[in-house]
């Protein structure tokens, strides 16, 4: 829908965290998993002005092309195809799929840390067809998570986009393996054909990929800044949509993964012509690349852990971190427990009711 003829410009367990030479390397996205699953120090604020939290995922009124320096390792939606129209009398099958992230490069590693992926499966009954979709980044996580310091631009350069895929067949091994499927909820042909309509513009609207969700504290009810957009909101709004068409889900516990930073309240910084244009700010945009150079790709490993003690003293010792956030910058004061994988029960919808924030 969105490129290439389909929803989005193959599927998840297909693809990898990798990018093509010159491009951000996987390592990062692979390290910063870990240090999330794994960290836990001690315990030992710049402020904005009153304003709405979470801060609103921008949307836009259509999906810029690429810019040709972003290249994905792992091609885009290979195997995607045109979502077909159902028959209104058909019966839908809709089925929960979730598996480990870069399952085809690690098998069942990252399932034993809770960092799993998720997509939604369709059968036709009246054509016995399979069906999946999805929605990733087109450029692999890394490039979502973390910007290329090109040294012939001022401002670090960004390749992000995240899109939905729709291709045919469901890979039973791939789910089932090490992860799930399962039936959630039957509808109707003309319930697909409307949720088909809003994916499309769904997708044409939001465009970018964001790795975290950031928080004020672990506690329940503790503010939330920002909003991650990723795989697992897509499947939420996906089932947000059908619910509100009318659609019965099944009383199952399902559960996500979400990847937490921790802080004080936010403050804004300006986008990158405020911070980075003639008349920004030098020594705040001086502040933001060296923040960002240690995530540079094609380290060797004695460079990696350099590189990762660098990103301890600004992210523990410093309690420091940028974000990038609807093409803009924010500065995060980190808090304990600063960042933590969470594997959370969040559970499917009641029909025609609409839960906020997805």
């Amino acid at each position: 829908m969105a490129q290439a003829g389909n929803i989005g410009p193959g599927a998840e367990g297909r693809r990898g965290a990798g990018a093509a030479p010159g491009r951000a390397s996987w390592r990062w996205a692979l390290a910063l998993l870990w240090l999330a699953a794994t960290w836990c120090w001690p315990r030992a604020s710049g402020s904005a002005p009153s304003r709405r939290w979470p801060v609103p995922y921008k949307r836009f009124s259509f999906r810029p092309e690429p810019d040709p320096y972003c290249q994905a390792k792992y091609t885009f939606c290979p195997t995607g195809s045109p979502v077909p129209v159902m028959k209104g009398d058909d019966v839908i099958d809709v089925f929960r799929l979730q598996a480990p992230v870069w399952e085809f490069k690690y098998g069942d590693l990252l399932g034993h840390l809770k960092i799993m992926h998720d997509a939604i499966g369709f059968r036709s009954k009246l054509t016995g067809k399979n069906y999946t979709m999805e929605w990733y980044e087109l450029f692999q996580l890394g490039n979502c998570t973390f910007p290329h310091m090109r040294p012939e631009m001022n401002a670090p350069f960004w390749c992000n986009q995240g899109a939905a895929c729709f291709f045919e067949g469901i890979d039973d091994t791939h789910w089932k393996e090490n992860g799930t499927l399962v039936l959630v909820a039957t509808i109707s042909g003309n319930m697909f054909n409307k949720m088909a309509k809003w994916v499309k513009q769904d997708n044409e609207t939001g465009i970018y990929y964001e790795t975290w969700t950031v928080q004020a504290s672990p506690a329940k009810g503790a503010e939330t800044w920002f909003e991650s957009y990723d795989c697992s909101k897509f499947v939420l709004r996906t089932y947000k949509k059908l619910a509100e068409l009318g659609a019965e889900f099944k009383k199952i516990e399902t559960n996500y993964t979400r990847i937490f930073l921790y802080s004080g309240e936010p403050t804004y910084l300006g986008n990158e012509t405020s911070v980075f244009g003639p008349s920004g700010n030098k020594s705040l945009a001086l502040a933001i690349k060296r923040f960002y150079y240690p995530f540079k790709p094609h380290l060797s490993t004695k460079e990696f852990l350099l590189s990762l003690l660098q990103i301890f003293d600004a992210v523990i010792i410093h309690r420091q971190f940028y974000l990038f956030y609807n093409f803009e910058y924010w500065f995060l004061p980190m808090k304990y427990p600063f960042i933590k994988i969470t594997y959370e029960e969040i559970p499917l919808p009641n029909r025609n009711k609409t839960f906020p924030g997805l």
